[in-house]
């Protein structure tokens, strides 16, 4: 199968095209389409990894409805058939990858919480035993397990950028007390209901972001949730503090491209058949321990 790096719905009026998503407008709801672009180091790469899209899609659609108790979420339907007669002759484009959701009034902050000392988190610690400014005990290591889980909320950083950690107190600052409060509440909360689900699938959720908006029914879940994308997923079995965690993303295309010694300036590099079909491999195996289900591609 090939990839589909960008979609064309023909008099659909184009929103915007992220790192992995292309969003338009559809009526008064908005039309989330996950194609297979991969990024590494705030840069989209010139080769895909087929079906990745979908297995995104399918992963935050199992999430919407999992969590459907704690939050609310921005999705109206995934069902193809039900999408409005203008994009009936998409649907190849469309099917299994694309979610039709309501509109909603983003708030201006990435919503962080980690359970596990990684990635920019432990480069701060190690400068000054603090994650996002809030102390931690002496003596962890890479790949700890946290006394409990942190809310660390960052930017939303630019296409080239990176998310920039921000203080809960910045958070106040942006959005008022009361939503900061509950952006907070939330965040951690569907992250417990997902790291004790994701737990009794034998994975580990380190770390995971959120995005939340607000409608005229109040605070809703929206964009992707909880897929290898936007969390660290590690393999329970072999976690072992003291380092890199086996890990269900992209590392494989992460750890070719600091073998090519890639300058991570544009234009990106492609990537070779071999990792391209074990990156798939392994958003396909997160897709089945997460949901216990299969997906065809």
């Amino acid at each position: 199968m090939t990839a589909l790096l960008t979609t064309n719905l023909g008099a659909t009026p184009l929103l915007g095209r992220g790192k992995v998503r292309d969003l338009y407008a559809v009526g008064d709801a908005l039309l989330l389409v996950a194609t297979d672009r991969i990024s590494a180091f705030d840069h989209v790469l010139a080769t895909g990894i087929p079906g990745k899209g979908k297995i995104l899609n399918q992963i935050s659609l199992f999430w919407f409805d999992f969590l459907t108790e704690l939050v609310a979420n921005h999705l109206i339907t995934a069902d193809v058939a039900h999408f409005p007669t203008a994009l009936q002759p998409y649907a190849d484009q469309l099917e299994g990858r694309s979610m039709l959701v309501k509109r909603a009034a983003m708030f201006p902050v990435e919503c962080v919480a980690r359970g596990y000392l990684a990635g920019s988190g432990w480069k701060e610690y190690q400068k000054g035993g603090t994650v996002c400014g809030i102390p931690l005990p002496a003596g962890l290591l890479d790949g700890s397990r946290l006394p409990e889980p942190l809310y660390t909320p960052s930017t939303k950083g630019e296409a080239g950028t990176h998310d920039e950690n921000i203080s809960y107190a910045a958070t106040v600052e942006a959005v008022g007390e009361a939503d900061a409060a509950a952006l907070k509440r939330l965040t951690l909360a569907i992250y417990k209901a997902a790291a004790k689900h994701a737990e009794s699938r034998g994975l580990i959720l380190a770390d995971t972001k959120f995005e939340f908006g607000r409608t005229a029914e109040g605070i809703i879940l929206a964009d992707e949730v909880l897929t290898p994308d936007s969390s660290r997923f590690w393999e329970g079995a072999a976690w072992k503090p003291g380092g890199a965690q086996p890990s269900f993303d992209k590392q494989f295309v992460r750890d070719y491209l600091e073998e090519i010694h890639w300058n991570k300036q544009a234009p990106a590099p492609g990537l070779p058949d071999e990792v391209v079909e074990r990156t798939q491999a392994k958003y396909l195996e997160a897709f089945r321990r997460l949901t216990g289900r299969e997906l065809s591609l």
